[in-house]
């Protein structure tokens, strides 16, 4: 076995007994660039991007993710979340997977989670795609290299799309596997070139070591004030719900777009980088990202390019509407320089409601925060998890049900404990449809919700009167910056009055069950 590159000798993957024809550690991102054009992983686009298909699998795969049920951890695991795997299956899986790799020339990178360095969690990356390696070297936080003669990994990734699992002999679900080990703290995944599933691998194991230390991992996205004034904010949302969007203001300090931790210290970002959503991106409503998208050596996913000139086509959807681009927080100017923000001022609970009857901005009482939290709302849309093709209701407990390792409860304890120390203000924001529902409304406009949400950060909310929700006991305010105010009343926009009682009513009823069905205490009046 060849290894080259910097890196810990006494830390090689060797000591994982994975022996490969050749490992390369720590190439930067030329080298990564460079050998994947040479691998044809992938083509370059006129900017100097990586357009890269992610083949049979354009989202992640969370029916296919496991957890290994072992006597160190089975007692904190959340089972009625996560499929077990024993430990005689992964045993298998293991030696099958790393005898396929025998032959393969791997990249392995040390990386970091965590900006907060007394609370950051090494995780290694061996890749058997280099452009795997290049996106997860611009999604996590990427250590000087001098460190890297120092470095040992707290958990490895071992990422080899080309292997296949067998559930009769590997105890699986499909031929595609990702399975976490928190005995051995190392992470399998097998059967998908989807790389977002070493991104969400990371998030899992930050979400099961996190709450043992008090810190609250987070599905959300972050920014600051530049005046040090208005504070921090978080916006919590499943993917495409506009987190990466709506964190992206000229305004404000981003923190990070996805993935945060909230300590006694304040909020910090687990990430060095950004997985942005590129269809229909425009230049205009969101150029800080249209910018990213353009810039030397993005990792973009499925976005469609012309053969010839290599300009993106960023409106064409025939691959997915998944279409992403990876890229380094470095490329951007407006960010927070330590990745860390204080205790937010306000939190920003995001559905992506498809009956069409959420107000766009509401706000929430501290008992009403923890339920909706726990019940986590929204809708799924097309491409983000395989099968999913348009906008479908969907309930994701902590706005990150497939990341979870722990009960729910635990986290939910913990959200509501920082935000009632914080004092921080909650707001429900229904970046989802309006004046009907996903079939014949139309999608909540974007400026709609950044003029809503920056009259909260503004504090221009605090002298109006509110209204309460009839349909989720939430205050509504009455009135609100110019353009805004007609999309305030969501009844008011549906031409079919009885037909927004129906969905209202249906909504309810769905809600009214999952709260049942979950023992969730309800603490959301309206219609429930």
């Amino acid at each position: 076995m060849l290894e080259i590159g910097p890196h810990n000798k006494e830390a090689s993957i060797k000591n994982l007994g994975l022996v490969t024809k050749r490992a390369r550690y720590n190439a930067r991102e030329t080298p990564l660039l460079e050998t994947a054009l040479q691998r044809n992983e992938g083509r370059l686009s006129r900017s100097g991007g990586l357009v890269v298909s992610t083949g049979q699998y354009t989202g992640r795969s969370p029916s296919d993710k496991h957890i290994v049920d072992e006597k160190t951890s089975t007692q904190s695991i959340w089972w009625e979340g996560n499929n077990r795997i024993s430990p005689e299956h992964f045993e298998i899986l293991k030696t099958d997977l790393f005898d396929y790799l025998k032959s393969c020339e791997v990249e392995v990178q040390d990386l970091e989670c965590g900006a907060d360095s007394e609370n950051s969690v090494s995780v290694r990356l061996v890749a058997e795609l280099s452009w795997h390696a290049l996106f997860l070297r611009h999604l996590l936080r990427r250590p000087d290299l001098r460190e890297t003669s120092t470095y040992v990994p707290d958990y490895t990734i071992v990422n080899a799309p080309g292997f296949k699992a067998d559930p009769k002999r590997h105890g699986t679900k499909s031929e595609t596997v990702i399975v976490i080990s928190f005995d051995q703290k190392i992470v399998l995944i097998g059967g998908t070139e989807y790389a977002g599933e070493n991104k969400k691998a990371a998030f899992t194991i930050m979400n099961h070591i996190y709450p043992a230390v008090g810190i609250l991992p987070m599905h959300c996205s972050a920014t600051d004030a530049k005046d040090g004034v208005s504070g921090s904010a978080i916006f919590f949302g499943l993917s495409g719900t506009g987190k990466t969007t709506l964190s992206s203001d000229p305004t404000r300090l981003l923190i990070g777009d996805d993935e945060h931790g909230w300590s006694d210290s304040g909020v910090f970002n687990f990430e060095g980088g950004c997985y942005a959503k590129t269809i229909k991106l425009s230049r205009e409503a969101e150029p800080d990202i249209w910018h990213a998208t353009h810039s030397p050596a993005t990792v973009l996913e499925n976005v469609v390019i012309d053969p010839e000139s290599r300009q993106l086509d960023l409106d064409d959807n025939k691959h997915t509407e998944n279409t992403r681009a990876a890229y380094p927080l470095s490329i951007l100017n407006n960010t927070s320089p330590d990745s860390k923000g204080a205790a937010p001022k306000n939190i920003f609970l995001l559905t992506c409601d498809a009956y069409g009857v959420t107000p766009p901005v509401s706000r929430l009482t501290p008992k009403q925060a923890r339920t909706f939290f726990l019940l986590g709302f929204t809708s799924k849309v097309a491409g983000t998890e395989r099968g999913v093709v348009g906008a479908t209701p969907t309930f994701s407990t902590c706005f990150g049900a497939p990341f979870l390792t722990r009960n729910p409860e635990v986290y939910a304890d913990m959200f509501e404990d920082r935000v009632s120390r914080s004092d921080a203000k909650v707001w429900l924001i229904n970046t989802g449809w309006t004046g009907g529902g996903a079939q014949n409304g139309k999608r909540m406009p974007i400026r709609v919700t950044r003029l809503l949400i920056n009259a909260v950060l503004d504090g221009d909310f605090e002298a109006v009167s509110f209204r309460r929700d009839p349909l989720w006991g939430t205050m509504v305010p009455e009135t609100g910056p110019r353009g805004t105010v007609q999309y305030l009343n969501p009844r008011s926009n549906w031409e079919d009055k009885d037909e927004y009682d129906k969905a209202s009513a249906d909504l309810a009823s769905m809600i009214s069950q999952r709260l049942l069905d979950q023992g969730i205490e309800n603490d959301l009046i309206g219609q429930f």
